[in-house]
């Protein structure tokens, strides 16, 4: 039967807690070996992609017999919605932008993790932790970046999510890619490199033996491990001894073996004799990627997913185990993050925390089910979309601040393995009820006006400090920022060259209801940008300086992962239309043959016109459309 922990019980419990002395602390006796920690930390699983979370079509009995031996949380957070920024929260117990990693980071970046963060593996460190990292990392994969520069004794797995190859979905070598081969890294050095869908579908499997290896070789001495599955991130795969094992498909197979996973490391620590002196944690990184479709997963009630701050986005599954510690059977409803668990580590260890500045408390009284445990924090915090503060979680109310986010309802998900159109959408002030509304549909701030205001000003305090503290990430030298300025655009007559071409540069054209669009400048980029309206548009006066059919070469730039955004040149009664194309950065660009226009001689208006913006959000930065004249043209 499990043990339901609600606020209720906290507020009934808290007098009796504490008239009996009932003391959170766990720290070693003198003399007794302090406790082993593992986290298991999952990539874009989402909050129902377990048994015990309400999966369906495929059985996780490992994950299950967790929730049943330990916590099981009800409302558990990544400390953001993203890969990089969630995994740098959790390692420090700090909201991302505190420690200044407020994106995903690619193989291009030049930060990582500032090495003067403490971990956990930094803090465990002078207890004799032997520590270990295995799995994906995505905090800096310059070495100066990797695991063994925060703690960690030794580290075996990728530096960073495994889509970031030159390898298409399907498994299918890109014949264009600006990502690097991907890496897979032993300590600082790349011992091979995954080229195929078979190779990935390995990682689960390599991951968990060098994890049973590390416990075996350490069981006589306390260890820290941190296993980050690269599992389900997309592209998924599985080993051979899981596919086709369950009703949903390739995902359920994945999640099947990363529940396999989840069992050999168990039962690894019993034969050790290890249970008992084992914190166990299981938790993902952010919500599922929904617009992949069948090889995403599932927030069940919830709405949203990965890349935004609606609970699908966040809210995770959080399972804790340590036997004879952690009552079975515990739903705890209280809210707490992983940002908590560095604290509390610190706490059942004895370890001192970081003289750096945390955001993350101890959660060990919710752990324990004690009498009047209550969540540590006041209100917790959601940040995304560059480190902006988006929302705020306090008791049962949920404030949003306005925002754009990404947008999955509306559109119609992708399939085995390619992703589907995603949208732009935007929210307002925005009240919810979590305890009557967990989908967060019906907005109450105007029957609550005071706890808008009060959650309101949470935020904002927080943001204010914050900003006011936050600490920059490592940075590994390199060129300096592009310094990119606003400059008015001058509309001039355009005009054919000897060869009777016309160049409509942006920097010539008239922006017609701009809503933010603009023309910029800088060492790499002479464009039109920031153009997120399909109410905008750009104009040319050009002279024609001979009759005919002309082709329209349309010069862009649309930077990955966004696609899906159209557009049309149009002069008088004729039209030509073309996708916008993906470039591997803002400022490199490629030219779209957009198709043939007839234009007569003489003066006329040039547009170019958005008709879909690409995911949703912008259409693309212009450069210049040229017009070029074919051979059969009138003299």
């Amino acid at each position: 039967m499990p043990i339901e922990m609600s606020r209720r019980d906290a507020l009934l419990g808290l007098g009796t807690g504490l008239a009996l002395g009932l003391a959170p602390t766990l720290a070693a006796a003198p003399g007794k070996r302090p406790p082993n920690v593992i986290i298991i930390f999952t990539d874009d699983q989402g909050y129902a992609d377990a048994g015990c979370y309400g999966a369906t079509g495929y059985e996780t009995p490992h994950l299950d017999r967790m929730a049943a031996e330990g916590v099981r949380f009800t409302d558990f957070y990544s400390p953001y919605a993203s890969c990089s920024p969630s995994r740098a929260g959790l390692l420090t117990g700090c909201y991302p932008p505190r420690v200044g990693i407020n994106g995903v980071l690619s193989p291009n970046s030049l930060i990582g993790l500032n090495p003067e963060e403490t971990t956990i593996a930094d803090m465990l460190k002078p207890l004799g932790y032997a520590t270990s990292c295995i799995g994906k990392w995505h905090i800096g994969h310059h070495p100066e970046f990797l695991p063994r520069k925060h703690g960690f004794d030794e580290f075996f797995g990728l530096p960073y999510s495994n889509d970031m190859w030159p390898v298409h979905y399907d498994g299918k070598r890109r014949a264009k890619s600006h990502y690097p081969p991907l890496p897979l890294i032993e300590n600082e050095k790349t011992v091979e490199t995954i080229e195929t869908l078979e190779q990935q579908g390995q990682l689960t499997t390599r991951y968990t033996e060098r994890a049973v290896d590390f416990i075996r070789r350490n069981r006589r001495k306390p260890f820290f491990l941190y296993l980050a599955h690269s599992m389900v991130h997309v592209p998924i795969a599985v080993s051979e001894k899981f596919r086709g094992k369950s009703k949903q498909g390739l995902f359920g197979d994945v999640v099947m073996e990363l529940d396999w996973s989840v069992g050999r490391i168990l039962s690894t620590l019993a034969e050790t004799g290890l249970d008992e002196d084992t914190l166990v944690v299981f938790t993902s990184d952010n919500g599922p990627w929904l617009n992949y479709g069948n090889h995403a997963g599932s927030v069940g009630p919830l709405r949203g997913g990965k890349g935004n701050t609606f609970e699908g986005g966040q809210r995770e599954i959080g399972l804790m185990r340590w036997p004879g510690v952690i009552p079975a059977g515990v739903v705890q409803r209280e809210p707490a993050s992983a940002i908590d668990l560095l604290p509390t580590i610190a706490e059942i260890t004895g370890a001192a925390l970081p003289k750096k500045k945390i955001d993350g408390a101890s959660i060990l009284p919710l752990l324990k089910a004690l009498p009047g445990a209550r969540t540590p924090h006041e209100a917790l915090f959601q940040y995304y979309g560059g480190g902006k503060l988006q929302a705020v979680r306090a008791g049962r109310w949920k404030l949003h601040f306005p925002h754009h986010y990404r947008q999955y309802e509306g559109f119609k998900p992708g399939a085995d393995g390619f992703p589907g159109r995603l949208g732009r959408g935007r929210i307002e002030w925005s009240l919810f009820d979590l305890q009557t509304d967990v989908g967060e549909r019906r907005d109450v701030a105007a029957n609550h006006p005071d706890i808008v205001a009060r959650l309101r000003r949470l935020g904002e305090e927080h943001t204010r400090e914050m900003h006011a503290n936050a600490r920059p990430p490592g940075r590994r030298p390199g060129p300096p920022p592009e310094k990119i300025r606003t400059v008015a655009t001058k509309p001039v007559l355009i005009q054919a060259d000897k060869d009777g071409m016309l160049l409509c540069h942006a920097r010539n054209a008239r922006i017609l209801n701009p809503k933010g669009a603009r023309y910029v400048e800088s060492s790499k980029r002479q464009n039109i940008g920031s153009w997120h309206s399909l109410e905008t548009a750009v104009s040319w006066q050009v002279e024609v300086p001979t009759a005919g059919v002309y082709r329209v070469l349309v010069t862009q730039s649309l930077a990955r992962p966004l696609t899906g955004g159209v557009f049309r040149v149009v002069c008088g009664a004729e039209a030509a239309q073309a996708a916008c194309k993906t470039t591997p950065s803002w400022s490199s660009y490629a030219r779209v043959d957009t198709g043939m226009l007839y234009l007569p001689a003489g003066r006329a208006e040039l547009r170019l016109e958005a008709l879909k913006l690409s995911g949703g959000r912008c259409l693309m930065n212009l450069k210049s459309v040229t017009l070029i004249p074919q051979e059969k043209n009138a003299p």
